[in-house]
């Protein structure tokens, strides 16, 4: 496999870039959301010790993955049969993604610096964490992380009903499964 696209498949950057991105995200959201309901301030801290770098390695993953599609690459073209309000929503969606997750990340850096948690999480200075929602980026990473779990249900929703509805091997076309016959 190419590490570039072709017409009718991704290549193998992109696909490693999805498929990473995915589980990262589905780990963040778990750790930041057990990090919001979690009373101990020992083990909030702990989860945001993961969360927080990951968070910034998505954000970066994200940067690299918009640079990769506008310099070195070309997604491959819809399927064929394809309504045109279905191309539509797919580019809507997968734009909205890549919003969500730049104001996740920029949320969330900026947060940290005006909290002056990274000192207390990876510094070593004592104190308790501070109420992230007296900070103004709180609300935006709040409403991104909500705007983005939904996202990412209709994102899976479509990839499924490709898969068992459509049957046209859209999945293959992102290294699971069969690629569509005319994907070479």
């Amino acid at each position: 496999m190419s590490a570039k696209s072709t017409a009718d498949r991704y290549g193998s950057v992109a696909i490693a870039v999805h498929w990473i991105t995915a589980v990262a995200i589905v780990v963040l959201l778990v750790l930041g959301l057990s990090a919001a309901n979690v009373a101990d301030p020992d083990t909030k801290a702990a989860l945001l010790r993961w969360h927080v770098p990951l968070g910034i390695a998505v954000f970066l993953l994200t940067l690299f993955r918009i640079g990769w599609w506008w310099f070195a690459d070309r997604r491959p073209r819809p399927l064929p049969g394809l309504p045109r309000w279905q191309v539509g929503a797919e580019h809507a969606v997968r734009v909205l993604v890549y919003v969500c997750i730049l104001v996740l990340g920029a949320s969330g850096i900026t947060m940290l610096i005006l909290s002056g948690a990274p000192a207390i999480l990876f510094g070593g200075a004592a104190g308790p964490l501070p109420d992230f929602w007296r900070f103004p980026p709180m609300p935006a990473h709040f409403i991104a992380a909500f705007a983005l779990l939904a996202l990412a249900v209709i994102h899976v929703a479509a990839a499924l009903y490709h898969q068992f509805v459509r049957r046209d091997g859209e999945l293959g076309r992102m290294g699971i499964g069969q690629a569509p016959p005319s994907a070479a």
